[in-house]
C-alpha cells in the first residue's frame, strides 16, 4: 500500500525523523533528506502513472541529474514533519519535481527543486521527452517550492581544487538501477569538509549535478575546493572526468 496521499496535484507523506537519519548536532543530513524525497518522487510517480514498473516494462528508468536544496530549519531527531512534493512537467531534457518539508512547528523547513531524465536501461542513454508523451501526460497546476531550476555546476576557474581522496563504489552505494545512488554522492561531498567545520556549522543550500554514472568496482578521485567562508565545491571524477560536483553554502 502506497505510505502518501493525495491533496489536489501535491503528494503528502508524514514522517518521524529517525537518529539514523541526523548527525552529531541530532539535526538531518542533507542525504537523508535526498534519501526521503526519492522515495516520495517514486510513489507520486507511480500514483501518476508513471512510476518505476511502469518505465520498466519500457526498460527505462528515471534517474536524479540535478537538485538544489535550501535548508531553512534543520528538522531534528524526533521532530514529526509532513513532506510534499509535485511532478511540474517538462523543461527542455529534464522533468521538474518540487518538494517542501514541514517542520514540527508546520512552517517550511526545506525546500527543493530537482530535474530528473529518464534513461534507456540497457543502452544507458537518455530517452527525449517527445519519445515519453502519452506515458508522462498528467494535467498540471503547479506552483514552485524553488522557482528557478537546479543549476549547472562547474568548479571556480581562477583556483585549483585540491585532492579529498577517493571512494571505492561499493554495495552499499548501489541502487535498483544498479549504480551509486543519487544520495551516496552526497555523503561523500559531505565527507569531504573539515569536521570541526561542520560540528558548529550547518548546510544552508546544497546543488549538485549528476554528471556520469558510477557503477561497482569503479574508483572516485574526490577533490574539494573553498571558494569563500561559506562555499564548498566538492567534485568526483573517473579518469580525469568528471562524474559528480556538488556546490555547498553553510
Amino acid at each position: 500500500m502506497s505510505p502518501v496521499k493525495r491533496e489536489g496535484y501535491k503528494f503528502i507523506q508524514d514522517l518521524c525523523i529517525p537518529c539514523y537519519q541526523t548527525d552529531a548536532n541530532m539535526v538531518l543530513k542533507p542525504a537523508a533528506f535526498m534519501d526521503v524525497a526519492q522515495e516520495i518522487a517514486y510513489w507520486a510517480a507511480q500514483e501518476l502513472g508513471f512510476g518505476y514498473d511502469s518505465l520498466h516494462i519500457h526498460h527505462t528508468a528515471w534517474v536524479l541529474s540535478r537538485m538544489h536544496i535550501h535548508f531553512e530549519k534543520l528538522p531534528a531527531w524526533r521532530d514529526n514533519v509532513r513532506l510534499y512534493t509535485w511532478h511540474k512537467g517538462a523543461g527542455g531534457l529534464f522533468y521538474l519535481r518540487d518538494f517542501q518539508l514541514m517542520g514540527a512547528d508546520g512552517l517550511p523547513a526545506v525546500t527543493a527543486t530537482s530535474s530528473w531524465v529518464v534513461i534507456d536501461e540497457q543502452s544507458r542513454r537518455l530517452v527525449r521527452p517527445e519519445d515519453l508523451t502519452q506515458l508522462l501526460e498528467v494535467e498540471l497546476q503547479v506552483d514552485d517550492a524553488i522557482a528557478e531550476p537546479a543549476p549547472k555546476l562547474a568548479l571556480p576557474k581562477d583556483r585549483e581544487a585540491e585532492p579529498a581522496g577517493e571512494h571505492l563504489v561499493s554495495y552499499s552505494d548501489i541502487d535498483i538501477i544498479g549504480h551509486a545512488n543519487n544520495a551516496r554522492y552526497m555523503v561523500w561531498a559531505m565527507d569531504c569538509l573539515p569536521g570541526e567545520l561542520l560540528q558548529h556549522r550547518q548546510v544552508k543550500d546544497a546543488y549538485i549535478n549528476f554528471n556520469k554514472e558510477t557503477t561497482p568496482g569503479t574508483v572516485v578521485q574526490l577533490f574539494r575546493l573553498q571558494e569563500s567562508d561559506t562555499v564548498w565545491y566538492v567534485e568526483g571524477r573517473v579518469e580525469g572526468k568528471s562524474h559528480f560536483i556538488v556546490r555547498l553554502e553553510l
